[in-house]
């Protein structure tokens, strides 16, 4: 049984000390035959009083998460669970997404690496870009028997069990080719997360031993995005995380090394991204 990670890595979520005070966030390990696939199974638990919400906004990392969490019935003012669970494939979020909570529930999903997903496919991941779509249409996955497995277990280390449980068949009826290219596009992916200092696509392209197109075609086949919007995102991210640790940040330097022409263009998109400016940010963090 997996056993939960550390989860002050609050990296895509919004506001986390606001989370923080409804939701219990905790993240599981994936075993060798899922590595470079998945980077870890994540669960969110909440317990909400009698006719509260509250609205989450997430700055997704750039990835596929195959989800599987509870759907509490229409109303305004849901009564308590057990709910229905609905097992889905979530596309790469390219804008801000708002998850409300009420009630209470959890979801547990896999977080596929940069690129990871495109293994267990066939063609390009880009199709479900923004998009949320059945399980059992876009994998070989029995969705009705894992949901109702999942909605028994007790608690979320067996629950991230057994969706781990039901991933590793997929993976060993995948194509080996795309599995060893999605492999290949994840790694670069990490290589980019780890080391600021690649963020030009020619960089990254450079690094890899292949040209920039067809560093390009691989990533928009097996990831859905292009390396420069992968960059633009991990960087956006990593900053909005060291705002909400309380790290200094120094905006020009962030700009110079995402390659913004001025800190003017960098606030810029961190506002469409995140939804506040930097400096904005930053004080609600406090």
């Amino acid at each position: 049984m997996p056993q939960p990670a550390p989860s002050e890595d609050s990296r895509a979520i919004l506001h986390p000390a606001a989370m923080a005070q409804w939701v219990h966030l905790q993240r599981f390990p994936v075993p060798e035959a899922l590595a470079g696939l998945l980077d870890w199974v994540w669960s969110v638990e909440w317990d909400l009083p009698v006719g509260a919400e509250h609205r989450q906004d997430v700055l997704s990392l750039p990835a596929v998460n195959i989800s599987v969490g509870t759907v509490p019935p229409p109303g305004p003012h849901p009564p308590p669970g057990p709910y229905a669970v609905r097992p889905r494939v979530v596309g790469v979020a390219r804008r801000r997404t708002t998850r409300v909570l009420s009630g209470a529930g959890w979801n547990v999903a896999a977080k596929t690496t940069v690129g990871g997903f495109g293994g267990l496919v066939t063609g390009s991941v880009a199709r479900w870009s923004d998009h949320e779509v059945p399980l059992d249409e876009v994998l070989p996955v029995d969705a009705t028997a894992l949901g109702a497995a999942m909605l028994r277990a007790g608690g979320a280390s067996a629950r991230a069990d057994i969706l781990l449980a039901a991933l590793e068949p997929v993976v060993a009826q995948a194509d080996p080719v795309r599995l060893r290219l999605a492999r290949e596009v994840a790694a670069i992916a990490a290589a980019a997360a780890a080391d600021p200092g690649l963020h030009r696509v020619g960089e990254l392209a450079a690094y890899a031993g292949m040209s920039v197109r067809t560093l390009q075609r691989l990533f928009q086949e097996y990831a859905g995005i292009s390396p420069a919007w992968m960059l633009r995102r991990l960087r956006l991210i990593e900053a909005a995380e060291c705002v909400a640790r309380g790290q200094q940040v120094r905006w020009a330097e962030v700009a110079a090394e995402l390659g913004y022409s001025d800190q003017a263009h960098l606030s810029r998109d961190f506002l469409a991204a995140v939804g506040s400016t930097p400096t904005a940010y930053a004080a609600a963090q406090r």
